[in-house]
């Protein structure tokens, strides 16, 4: 992404600090790096993502502020708010990826007494009977060679 700053600015509008502190904002974690490696990987996102943080910044320019990263969190909420009549996917997109990095982010795992990845350290599957299987494979195709 081209302005790290409104990234982190709309990545804490998404999700703000805990007012404990024991929770970082999603910019101040960190997760801009992670919007950046998800963009990298899905080239679609990206123009959506610079579309919408360019809209952002035009919104806060009509309120006579420099950016949207220099307005308080909650002109910034507003500003978010009010852009998604006139760009629909963005908030939703961004949202998925935020909340996927964000959840996984180990800072934020040790705030919440949890691990980083559902099964860090992987996971036994018990022994099932395949047997039971043997009803689907004997019945005939229920599709149609072309």
């Amino acid at each position: 992404m081209s302005d790290s700053r409104a990234l982190d600015a709309l990545l804490d509008t998404i999700i703000p600090p805990s007012a404990d502190g024991r929770l970082p904002g999603a910019g101040a974690a960190g997760l801009a790096a992670y919007i950046d490696d998800v963009a990298r990987n899905a080239p679609e996102l990206t123009p959506v993502l610079e579309l919408g943080l360019a809209a952002l910044d035009a919104r806060a320019g009509g309120r006579g502020a420099e950016d949207f990263a220099s307005l308080d969190p909650d002109a910034r909420a507003e500003v978010l708010e009010g852009l998604s009549p006139e760009q629909p996917a963005f908030l939703p997109l961004l949202s998925f990826h935020v909340y996927a990095g964000y959840y996984q982010d180990p800072q934020v795992a040790r705030a919440l007494g949890t691990r980083s990845a559902p099964f860090p350290d992987g996971y036994e599957v018990e022994p099932n009977d395949l047997s039971l299987l043997d009803p689907v494979r004997e019945r005939a195709p229920l599709y149609r060679d072309v």
